[in-house]
């Protein structure tokens, strides 16, 4: 294999299996976002019937309840996104994706099984999650039982190209320069 290939091939990530520390850093962003959207809608319904109802009134929800909704919100937070476009918002920072064992973009069945069974990772003290360091595919057990995978979706060559391309502007003297270098014979 040449140099250039073997760089290449280190540059981009797209399709190769996700780590631990990759999916972890995802997981605690998707975590934070979605405890954020559920803080600010619940403090925003609160001061809407705050404001709506008499002075005398006064508001309290069970704790129970609140957990509750909190529990369906995440469950709608994960199982939404994993469904229809394979990655959450935190994922999509990372440049990360949920497709199904053979490649192909997961389904609502996919989607929802690994969100009810995402939990078991936690519930079985952090061993539902060896997988991800010691199996080949990096699955822990909620992605084996939902027969799914998460992959690099970022194509870090692509954006690099991308980046090269906007920054050499045809006015920039590199690319003049380049130009001239190319062609000495034809005519200015």
């Amino acid at each position: 294999m040449t140099d250039i290939s073997q760089r290449e091939l280190g540059i981009t990530q797209q399709g190769h299996y996700a780590g631990a520390v990759s999916r972890l850093v995802a997981f605690c962003c998707d975590q934070a976002i979605a405890t954020i959207c559920f803080s600010i809608a619940t403090a925003s319904l609160t001061y809407l019937i705050v404001v709506i109802t008499p002075d005398n009134y006064k508001l309290e929800v069970p704790p129970t309840l609140l957990s509750s909704i909190y529990v369906f919100w995440l469950f709608l937070y994960y199982s939404y996104p994993w469904s229809t476009s394979g990655k959450t918002a935190g994922m999509a920072i990372l440049g990360l994706r949920v497709v199904q064992r053979d490649g192909s973009q997961t389904t609502l069945r996919c989607g929802v099984l690994r969100t009810v069974m995402f939990p078991l990772g936690f519930i079985t003290f952090g061993l539902g999650f060896i997988g991800i360091i010691t199996n080949r595919e990096h699955q822990a057990l909620y992605d084996r039982i939902a027969k799914t995978t998460v992959v690099y979706d970022w194509d870090a060559r692509g954006a690099r190209l991308r980046f090269l391309a906007r920054n050499a502007a045809p006015s920039s003297p590199d690319y003049l320069e380049s130009q001239a270098i190319e062609s000495p014979n034809e005519p200015v």
